[in-house]
């Protein structure tokens, strides 16, 4: 693994079982993620095409309180595409299963060519999908 690299991400949820499966299931397996473990408290998901994992974990219920990305803490995490195609590939499927889309696909002036779809899960935590071209960034 190159050093720097994502070896996994924590995410700790409000409702690990329902989250994950109205929005954690279908996003993670269209990024090519497979569940791998089912620990009850704690679920975790692997792709094997770049070693990166998730675990997804469920909150205590005395600490719930909503997740404010300009607080302190996580603001947003991105994910690779291969093509613009795979971002309106997500893109369709957020709409299908009634997630939350914060920005729909579109070009951004980041690095020429950067393409993306921002959107949201159950509780608030933002995510992007994002494509930049060979060479955009020199």
């Amino acid at each position: 693994m190159a050093l720097g690299t994502m070896n996994h991400l924590g995410i700790t949820l409000t409702d690990l079982k329902g989250a994950e499966a109205a929005f954690y299931a279908p996003v993670l397996g269209f990024l090519g993620y497979e569940k791998v473990e089912d620990a009850g408290e704690m679920t975790l998901w692997f792709s094997a095409a770049n070693g990166c994992s998730l675990n997804l974990w469920q909150a205590k219920r005395d600490l719930d309180r909503t997740h404010d990305r300009y607080a302190p803490g996580f603001h947003h995490f991105a994910f690779n595409a291969d093509s613009r195609a795979e971002i309106d590939g997500l893109h369709a499927l957020l709409r299908k299963i009634g997630a939350t889309v914060l920005d729909a696909p579109a070009e951004y002036d980041y690095v020429p060519g950067y393409y993306a779809v921002f959107f949201a899960d159950p509780d608030g935590l933002k995510y992007e999908l994002a494509y930049i071209p060979p060479g955009a960034i020199a």
